[in-house]
């Protein structure tokens, strides 16, 4: 199951969210589809987050530059993905500046949550899920009720089903704890730790914005939902027939 769309439209042109897609797609395709494996290993070393090295004060610019690397192109359209649907409700909130501050903030706490609990570690760590996940924070604060539609897969059955922000995102956050918890920092391939603290760093850092706008009252007034009309989509529907039984 995953998020595909929501249902929150945004009122602004959000730039800056084209802006990170674009920059991530274009650097990813400059430096994947040109080098060998070796050479992206060295390459993910030299401006990948290693802990061991950025803990001990060398290549603190890789703190920032690793949130535009990825090792694959379904790690680069999963990412991107989930940024598409959450953050242009965010930008539209915070301002265009405001929300490319809030994204790199939250890049920078996530990172360093992966590296703090595994100071030693030195398998680098690229992608931009850390700070994706801090807009996933600030979204579930403004707008917990607002519908995200998901795609349920089981063999061949599939199905949108509509489903509040706070159970998706609640849910994905539990699954990131759960496996931090049970998963070490170098096996798994999975930087949970760095999801976990960039969604909450992503809810600390819109607390501002919606203390703004009535915190308790802002919720009241809307239920939770966003502010402004849903977008309405089609009931989807599948294509495995169903048989009735015979009486």
């Amino acid at each position: 199951m995953f998020p595909i769309r929501d249902h929150n439209p945004s009122g602004r042109t959000p730039f800056v969210t084209f802006a990170l897609i674009a920059s991530n797609i274009l650097i990813f395709l400059a430096y994947f589809t040109s080098r060998s494996e070796w050479q992206l290993q060295e390459f993910f070393m030299t401006w990948g987050l290693v802990p061991a090295r950025v803990l001990s004060g060398e290549g603190l610019e890789t703190i920032v530059t690793s949130m535009f690397l990825h090792g694959s192109w379904m790690h680069l359209a999963g990412n991107m993905l989930f940024l598409w649907i959450y953050g242009d409700n965010l930008e539209e909130e915070m301002g265009h500046f405001g929300f490319l501050i809030f994204y790199l903030a939250c890049g920078v706490v996530a990172g360093l949550a992966q590296a703090l609990p595994d100071p030693g570690s030195p398998v680098p760590m690229v992608g931009a899920s850390g700070a994706i996940a801090g807009v996933m924070g600030g979204y579930l604060l403004l707008f917990p009720r607002a519908k995200v539609d998901v795609l349920f897969i089981f063999i061949i059955f599939f199905r949108i089903v509509a489903i509040p922000a706070w159970i998706v995102l609640g849910l994905w956050l539990v699954i990131q704890i759960g496996s931090g918890v049970s998963v070490p920092g170098d096996e798994g391939g999975v930087a949970y730790w760095a999801h976990v603290g960039g969604f909450v760093a992503g809810l600390v850092l819109t607390l501002p914005a919606w203390m703004r706008r009535g915190a308790r009252r802002y919720w009241q007034a809307t239920e939770g939902h966003p502010p402004h009309p849903e977008t309405r989509f089609q009931a989807s529907r599948s294509n495995v027939p169903l048989v009735r039984r015979r009486r």
